[in-house]
């Protein structure tokens, strides 16, 4: 978990101050064109090369963390916010609602949810960050809804929840006070699932055309270096490491995901540390 956090806050860092350490630190700015220094491959001025345009690879790189966890968190948010919403509500008060919310669930999860959003964004005139990020985040709540319908049909008919029902407790104090409160590890891998499939949607939108010409993200600086043939002409250095940086951002949400499960179920953890033990002993 420590690895998943410490990686997960270089790209916050990156999306943060990324245009600042570029502009101060690497002496780079990574909006500028420079067509006397086009394609070059990695140097002592430019460590990671420069683009068809003369852009620096490692500054874009840094700066296009910004946009790519913006879509990210902001999508993430929005479908982990609907998951709770139809999963909780469609467990909880069953009847009626469970089966209308469920219907609309199932119909989301049965749809192609990519081609849909790569319709949806390429036939919006404005495709910026955030629109793309409200396109993804609608269409990709349904998965983990249906996990916290079924978590929370199981909390419903616990003996305590009951009894508080008894004893005249209502329905939304039930589920803000012993519904979601034991939910939390549950939507926290939805929410950390949303973020690298927020930046994977991004960049695959990216990828087919769909994005804003005037954003930097891992997804648009791996779309300009196919439009221009980067690995056909051997070009690693433009393409590689936006792709490494999401490669890296998935790897630190799973671990951060499997520190939040052992917290949550100390069973995990003494399993693993017996594990180690039994690894060492022999």
């Amino acid at each position: 978990m420590l690895a998943g956090s410490a990686i997960a806050l270089l790209v916050v860092l990156a999306a943060l101050f990324g245009d600042w350490f570029s502009v101060h630190a690497l002496g780079q700015d990574p909006h500028t064109l420079d067509y006397l220094v086009i394609n070059q491959p990695p140097s002592g001025h430019h460590l990671l090369g420069t683009t068809g345009s003369g852009e620096d690879v490692l500054a874009q790189t840094i700066a296009g963390a910004r946009g790519s966890l913006v879509v990210g968190l902001v999508s993430a948010l929005i479908s982990t916010a609907l998951g709770i919403l139809f999963g909780v509500c469609a467990g909880f008060f069953g009847g009626v609602a469970d089966t209308v919310l469920n219907f609309i669930t199932n119909l989301f999860i049965v749809m192609p949810v990519f081609a849909l959003t790569l319709i949806v964004a390429g036939y919006l005139n404005n495709t910026g960050t955030m629109t793309i990020a409200l396109i993804i985040g609608v269409f990709g709540w349904a998965g983990g809804a249906r996990s916290l319908r079924a978590q929370t049909m199981s909390l419903r008919g616990r003996d305590h929840v009951q009894a508080m029902r008894m004893l005249g407790e209502s329905r939304t104090r039930l589920v803000f006070s012993e519904v979601l409160p034991r939910l939390y590890p549950l939507i926290s891998a939805m929410f950390l699932h949303a973020v690298i499939g927020g930046v994977l949607a991004e960049a695959g939108l990216a990828f087919l055309g769909v994005s804003s010409p005037n954003t930097i993200s891992w997804g648009t600086m791996i779309q300009n270096a196919q439009n221009q043939n980067a690995i056909i002409n051997g070009l690693w250095w433009w393409f590689l490491p936006p792709g490494f940086c999401i490669a890296a951002l998935g790897t630190a949400t799973g671990l951060i995901n499997f520190g939040i499960d052992e917290i949550a179920n100390p069973r995990l953890g003494a399993a693993r540390r017996a594990a180690q033990q039994a690894v060492k002993a022999a």
